[in-house]
């Protein structure tokens, strides 16, 4: 037996869907605006995961979409040789609506080909398609009712058949109204010593988030409550590891055992800069039926103890790029799948090429390159080759958590001093430009990020050592449905591609 350390996936990795098929899981997590979407996770042993695959690459539009909407809670399975994936496409949030695109998407492999996204509703959002022992296929969905007056607005669970050949059939049933925990989302339905059992997302997705489980010897209800509801919660709980517990998905060993995966916060100083995270708690089903986690408490564990013969190193996370031939997939667009038509290797070997794009509060052509930040403590650093000749024209190192929330360290023009080094910020919608106004040499220039804790710091240089601009709090990084994340970007106000900067190479080292 050895021990492993929470969180299995670090980062902006939130609402876990896990699946075992014969000796190999799978954890899929949600996307949100970033692209390629629906993150898909592989391992043999639920304690090392590595990054399998990822769906819809180039089979969905976002542009456009409102922040955090777009990609939500994908969930997949398996039935008969063929994967299932759902999700949710929100494209607005603005109360008291959610304008929500349910689809499906099917393949012979985690790997694809995945057949292109198949349209099924819009009552909701967090879709998962069960696949009964009987045969049949049941699509379940959070449904919304924009008439509520209460800030809730999710009234339950519905549930519809789902057949192959002719999609949704037959009536759409409401299987569970939720509990006073309120905002009922994120069903999961499993079959289990004959009862249907239901879990679901409640109390929100911050400090109330929790795991209810109901159950019922009939699929379409009435479900019954555990009256030790929640199973899992952190609210209110100062001595929890983690904060912000919910979103559970159940996965059984070939030996017989159960596992959750679940989303989690690791806030510092209150913010959670990490975004939420994936984790791996043991289950047991009590005497009674009912799930319960493994230390009979509703707080999860940080580490977890597996049933392995070799030990597990948890190191800090590495990343570096030097822009040979191909994008390394740890790379995400804005909106946008990562494409030569913006981000080019082949012009200049052995740089990254950006083509200039619109500012990074745009929602449609975001020209921004970035990876997920998975340490509390981490070094970030390029080198850039760039020639600005407006003020218009920007590129450089970003933290980037949404349109509203960045920190950008950058290159631009000045009319007096010619090539100049820029910080900005936006911070909750309020824009501040920095006085740093810093004159450049007519030669490339290394940008790096310094982050520990709460704290931010850029540096700079040319053929001297590092020079430090004043630290900033990033605790503003925070918020919303994902995490921050550290990026390469370039803007040309004046003219749409207009222009391009040139980076010779990316580096991420964790370092705690």
């Amino acid at each position: 037996m050895i021990m492993i350390e929470n969180p299995i996936l670090p980062g902006f990795n939130p609402d876990p869907s896990i699946l075992r098929v014969g000796s190999d899981y799978y954890i899929a997590v949600s996307s949100f605006e970033w692209l390629p979407g629906i993150r898909i996770y592989h391992s043999t042993n639920l304690a090392e995961w590595t990054h399998c695959t990822d769906l819809l690459v180039d089979q969905i539009d976002l542009r456009g979409n409102a922040q955090d909407c777009s990609i939500w809670a994908p969930q997949i399975s398996y039935d008969q040789g063929t994967f299932y994936c759902v999700f949710t496409n929100v494209r607005n949030t603005t109360r008291p609506f959610k304008d929500c695109r349910n689809y499906l998407m099917t393949a012979p492999s985690i790997t694809g080909p995945w057949r292109s996204p198949i349209y099924l509703n819009s009552s909701g959002f967090d879709p998962s398609l069960y696949h009964d022992p009987d045969g049949r296929k049941w699509l379940l969905n959070a449904l919304w009712d924009y008439r509520k007056t209460t800030p809730n607005k999710s009234v339950g669970i519905v549930m519809q058949e789902y057949k192959e050949t002719e999609g949704l059939v037959g009536p759409k049933t409401n299987i569970f109204s939720g509990t006073d925990l309120a905002k009922t989302e994120a069903p999961h339905l499993y079959h289990h010593q004959g009862y249907y059992y239901l879990l679901t997302a409640e109390g929100g997705t911050g400090s109330g988030h929790s795991v209810t489980v109901c159950r019922s010897r009939a699929i379409t209800g009435p479900y019954e409550v555990d009256p030790e509801n929640p199973m899992m919660s952190a609210n209110d709980r100062q001595d929890s590891p983690f904060q912000c517990t919910g979103h559970g998905s159940l996965v059984q060993t070939p030996e017989g055992k159960w596992y959750m995966s679940y989303l989690m916060t690791r806030p510092v100083e209150g913010a959670a800069i990490l975004g939420r995270e994936t984790a791996l708690q043991e289950v047991y089903w009590d005497a009674l039926g009912w799930l319960r986690v493994k230390n009979d408490d509703t707080i999860p564990d940080r580490y977890l103890q597996l049933p392995l013969e070799t030990h597990v190193h948890k190191e800090s996370q590495i990343f570096t790029d030097d822009f040979a031939q191909t994008l390394l997939p740890e790379w995400n667009g804005r909106r946008l799948v990562p494409h030569e038509q913006w981000s080019r290797l082949k012009e200049r070997p052995g740089f990254l090429r950006l083509m200039a794009g619109e500012s990074l509060q745009s929602h449609f052509d975001n020209h921004l390159l970035a990876i997920r930040q998975k340490d509390l403590c981490f070094e970030a650093e390029t080198l850039l080759d760039y020639k600005p000749s407006h003020f218009n024209q920007m590129a450089g190192l970003v933290l980037f958590l949404n349109e509203e929330n960045y920190l950008y360290l950058y290159v631009t023009y000045d009319e007096t001093k010619g090539r100049v080094l820029r910080l900005m910020k936006n911070e909750k919608g309020h824009f501040t430009l920095f006085d740093t106004c810093v004159p450049l040499k007519d030669q490339p220039i290394q940008l790096k990020v310094v982050l520990e804790g709460s704290q931010g710091q850029f540096m700079w240089r040319q053929d001297q050592e590092w020079q430090r601009l004043p630290a900033q709090s990033i605790l503003f990084l925070s918020g919303g449905f994902t995490g921050n994340f550290i990026g390469l970007c370039a803007q040309d106000l004046d003219q749409f591609s207009g222009s391009y900067a040139d980076f010779a190479y990316f580096r991420y080292q964790g370092k705690c």
